[in-house]
Order: C-alpha cells, then sequence, then structure tokens
C-alpha cells in the first residue's frame, strides 16, 4: 500500500497546478466522453459516468464542458474516437507499472510509453506481466490529524467498508468497488475531510526502493501522469518517507 498511497497522495497535492496547464480538464473529459460511448449518457444508470462526473466537479470543471464531454460520446456532438488500451513493464528496481491509457493513436501512445520506461530505468513488458500483482478496491484517504479514528473505523464498517490501514501520516478505508459508493456517501453526510476518494488498483505485495532508484522511479511516474493519453498509472514501489521529502 505504500507506494500507492505516498503518489496518491503527491498527485492529489499537485492537481491545482495540473488544472491549469488543461492536463487534468483534458484527462477527464476523455473520461467522461468514452464512459458516455460506453454505458450511455444518463449517470444515474451508468456508474463509470457519476464516478467521472464526480472527479471532473472535484476539479471545478465547469458544467458545459461536462455535458459537451457526454454529448460527444452519446454522438450528439462531433468528437475524437478514443480506444482504452492498457500497457504494463518494470519501473527501477522491478517495480511493477501498470498504465490505463485512453488514445486516438495506439501506435504513438505505445512508442511513447516506451520511451518513458527506457528514459527513466524501465522497460515495457508484455501483456499480463504485471497486472495480476494488483487488485481493483476502493480507496477514501485521510490526514490524521484531521480525522478521529474509532468514528472514522466504526463508520466506515457500518457503511461496508473492507478494512481501514493505518498508514505513517493517513488513514485509508478500503473499500470493494461495489461498495466505494455507499461508504463514501455516508461519509460525505458525516461531514468527515478527506485527501482524495476513488476506485483504484492497490498492490497486493510492495517493492522498497531508494536512493537513485527512487528518483528514477517518481520520475517515471511523473512522466506517465503527465502523457496526454495516460488515465491512471499504478504502481507498487515503497518509498520510505524521509526519501520521499528528500526527494521533493
Amino acid at each position: 500500500m505504500s507506494g500507492h498511497s505516498k503518489w496518491s497522495s503527491i498527485k492529489h497535492k499537485k492537481g491545482a497546478a495540473d488544472a491549469k496547464r488543461g492536463k487534468i480538464f483534458t484527462k477527464l473529459i476523455k473520461e467522461i466522453t468514452v464512459a458516455a460511448r460506453m454505458g450511455g449518457g444518463d449517470p444515474d444508470g451508468n456508474p463509470r459516468l457519476r464516478a467521472a462526473i464526480a472527479a471532473a466537479k472535484a476539479e471545478n470543471m465547469p458544467k458545459e464542458n461536462i455535458e459537451r464531454g457526454i454529448k460527444k460520446g452519446t454522438g450528439e456532438l462531433e468528437g475524437v474516437a478514443y480506444e482504452e488500451v492498457s500497457y504494463e513493464g518494470y519501473g527501477p528496481g522491478g517495480v511493477a507499472v501498470l498504465i490505463d491509457c485512453l488514445t486516438d493513436n495506439r501506435n504513438r501512445t505505445v512508442a511513447d510509453i516506451k520511451h518513458l520506461f527506457e528514459r527513466h530505468g524501465g522497460n515495457l513488458g508484455e501483456p499480463g506481466c504485471v497486472a495480476y500483482m494488483f487488485e481493483q478496491k476502493g480507496v477514501i484517504s485521510f490526514e490524521k490529524d484531521k480525522v478521529d479514528e474509532e468514528a472514522l473505523f466504526n463508520l466506515a464498517l457500518e457503511a461496508g467498508a473492507d478494512d481501514v490501514n493505518e498508514e505513517e501520516t493517513e488513514y485509508e478505508v478500503i473499500t470493494a468497488p461495489s461498495s466505494f459508493e455507499a461508504v463514501k456517501k455516508a461519509i460525505d453526510e458525516a461531514g468527515l475531510p478527506y485527501t482524495y476518494a476513488e476506485v483504484t488498483r492497490i498492490p497486493k505485495s510492495t517493492v522498497k526502493v531508494e536512493g537513485k532508484k527512487a528518483q528514477q522511479m517518481l520520475t517515471l511516474m511523473q512522466g506517465l501522469e503527465d502523457h496526454d493519453d495516460v488515465s491512471h498509472v499504478y504502481a507498487n514501489f515503497d518509498i520510505s518517507e524521509a526519501d520521499m521529502e528528500a526527494l521533493g
């Protein structure tokens, strides 16, 4: 869990800066469009679209942008046809990396992803080489000094969460994907402030990296996250809190 939770914290803290550059909006619009194309334009009957809209609203995306993305997905407006594709590989120190993309040019995307791996001490692998190392879960993260542990634990489990994990500076509520919305709703209604809430993939085990390899790993993650076609990046690295701070 260490790699996932720490990287997610970094990613969400820098989200405001990314939004200013338009990167977050670009990726969210892609997800809204694909979700609407695959499951229809009604969020009440389309959980993926509902989650994409919630993520867009959390980044203060204008309502008209959201509606335009939905209409492109349903065919009411002309738009680019994106396809979903995943890539797998290994980062520095043998860290497993799983990448979800939405692209209109598969050849361009795979070439870019391969280049990023090679540039930062990793290598692109074959399909299936690391996917089995991750499992899909809902994760809701809280800063330790913002919530009461016992109250959070009781509320989360009563709402249907699987567990509450304690990290160095955070608590993480873990849910099955099917229980995520119900647990998040209970937390929202209780007014508990969380850092982020998402259905993601978490590693079953982690690989500890230090020094130069840790620096390369974080740089690889940042390069992948910044790519316009990449929607999600998952990795099983474990970097100490001290190294994270030292590496910025």
